[in-house]
Parts: C-alpha cells; structure tokens; sequence
C-alpha cells in the first residue's frame, strides 16, 4: 500500500521466511536485513517514520522462548524509541495488540481506557513495548499505539494458525472445524489489510488528533463458534462440506471484547473487511493457486521458528536466512 502511494519504503527484517513474500514490491522497496533486537540507526536515516511490526506475535511463539519473546517485543522497543529519538524519526505507528485486554473479566466492551492487566508472555511483553514507547512522547517524537485484533485475512507468506484462517484451512482440508470449549468465547477480529491501513491513516493524521493515543483496531467481535457458522456457510457454498466439533479447552483461553469507536471518531477509519469478503478472498486464493501443502510448516509462525531453531547448528553458515 505504502508503495502504491509512491513512499519511499525501506524495510527492515530478519528474513526468517526469506524474500519471497516481499516478491510483488521486491525491486520498488530497500531491503535491510538486521534484526530487531540489535539495530544500527542508520536503517533509521532520513525515515519520516516508522511502522514497527518487528517482533513474535502471538502465544504459543512467545512462550517457546519467553526470554526472546521479551527482548523482541518489550526489550527492543524500548531501544527503538531511544533510536528515532537520537536519529530525529518524528512519528511512530505501534502494532500492539488487543490480547493486552484479555486479563479483563469478560463480557464488557473495553475501551482504551481500560485497566488493562495482561497476562501470559506474549501480551505483557507487548504491553510492555507501549509503555516504553509512550515515556519517550514529546515534542520531538510522536508514537502511536494500535491495538490490534486478531488479524485474519489473505498475504503473500499465508498464515493457517489465525481463528478465521485456521477455519477456512480446515474447511477445505479435513472438513473438520474445532470448537475448543464449545466456541463460546469472543474474540476481536480485523482484516490484515485493514490493519495496513491503520498503519497509514495514523501516519499521516494531523499530529494533534493521534501524538502518544493509544487506538483499537477492531472491525467488529465474534464468537468463535458463530465465526465458525461463518466460514461452514462460505465454505458450502462451493464444494466443501464441513461439520463443527467440539474440542478440549487450551491451556490458555481468550474472551474479551474490544471497541473501535475512538479511532473511528479521532481520524474516521473505521475497519471494513467483513469476514465473509475475507473468506471468500481466501477460498478464491486457495481454488487459483491449486494444491497447497496445508501441513508445511512455513505457514505457522510456531512450527517455523521451531524448525529454524532446531536446524540452526546445522545451516548457521546460510547468514540469508539465519
């Protein structure tokens, strides 16, 4: 999107899944391999600003290495911070997340306002990241904080490990849709190229309307098992037949729900991807690109970083991927 609207993009990655995914804009971009954890300001020269995306990002990732997860994500924001402020980078846009809520009772609608009490690795070390970035507000350095639901949607490098992307996944795999618990829970949810989106109204928004705020990124709240009817229904209506099934509950259960009304009232944007445009977009996707090895790691970021790190020792001389 950045690209289309003719910025100058440079991104900074550490290239766990490779190039390919940046293939479509690969010779319109400037690509730096550094990882977040030890970065030179000088990928930080001349930016307007930064969109930072950089770290784990969900529960199972982080809690396979706490400690990384924690000098990603809280430890590496912090430094980040210090570096726009050293380099003179104005503004930042945080993706954060709305499972900082999840601590929460559940059943109201939380607000930005709320008091938040995290918990498991993942999202207290998000909150974490804003905390530290909003003690480096000021005049000189404008962060601003997205708390995202959780992303479903279609992207170049798929992810299958997504609520609704594991639904369609299932759909057309096995026909075999999971409801750990009965599906009761709610879950804030928001299309990934919503969330692109964001990034970019923030950026460009008048400074008054959006310096040190935090913003829910919400396009609207489900129960899982109703967005499990959701998917079924798209499904059915070309040659899959999935049946819903009950599962055991997760160690760790997400309920909460998230409201969108501030950054609809602070800038006008408001998510508008249903869910049901967002399926059909993958089931599309899925029907085009013909066979897909549904089981290949690659298209979940636990069992990718786990692969990588059990065959670090023996590919460690490869520095484009490791």
């Amino acid at each position: 999107m950045l690209v289309e609207q003719d910025w100058h993009v440079r991104v900074v990655d550490r290239l766990y899944w490779g190039e390919k995914p940046l293939a479509p804009v690969l010779d319109q971009i400037e690509l730096v391999q550094q990882d977040v954890r030890s970065l030179c300001d000088d990928v930080l020269e001349g930016a307007d600003a930064v969109i930072h995306l950089a770290g784990l990002s969900n529960d199972p990732t982080a809690e396979m290495n706490p400690e990384a997860n924690h000098q990603m994500n809280a430890v590496a924001t912090r430094a980040l911070a210090e570096a726009c402020k050293r380099v003179g980078v104005e503004r930042l846009s945080y993706g954060s997340s709305c499972s900082i809520y999840d601590g929460l009772p559940a059943g109201p609608l939380y607000d930005e306002t709320a008091d938040v009490q995290p918990r498991g690795a993942y999202a207290t070390s998000k909150y974490e990241g804003e905390v530290a970035l909003l003690e480096h507000a000021g005049d000189d350095f404008s962060p601003i904080l997205l708390r995202q639901g959780t992303v479903y949607g279609a992207s170049p490098r798929m992810r299958f490990d997504l609520v609704v992307n594991t639904f369609v996944r299932a759909a057309v795999q096995n026909g075999e849709l999971q409801l750990h618990g009965g599906g009761w829970m709610w879950r804030p949810l928001v299309d990934v190229k919503d969330v692109a989106r964001a990034h970019i109204a923030v950026l460009e928004a008048p400074r008054e309307k959006v310096h040190a705020q935090t913003f829910n990124v919400v396009h609207d709240n489900f129960q899982i098992r109703g967005l499990a009817m959701l998917v079924a229904g798209s499904a059915q209506m070309r040659k899959y037949r999935p049946k819903l099934k009950d599962a055991p509950l997760p160690k760790l259960v997400r309920d909460y729900k998230c409201d969108n009304s501030k950054l609809r009232q602070a800038i006008g944007f408001t998510p508008g991807v249903t869910i049901l445009e967002s399926v059909e977009e993958m089931l599309l996707g899925i029907e085009k690109n013909g066979y897909i090895d549904f089981n290949h790691p690659r298209y979940y970021n636990i069992a990718w970083m786990t692969l990588l790190d059990e065959l670090h020792p023996y590919l460690a001389k490869f520095p484009s991927v490791f």
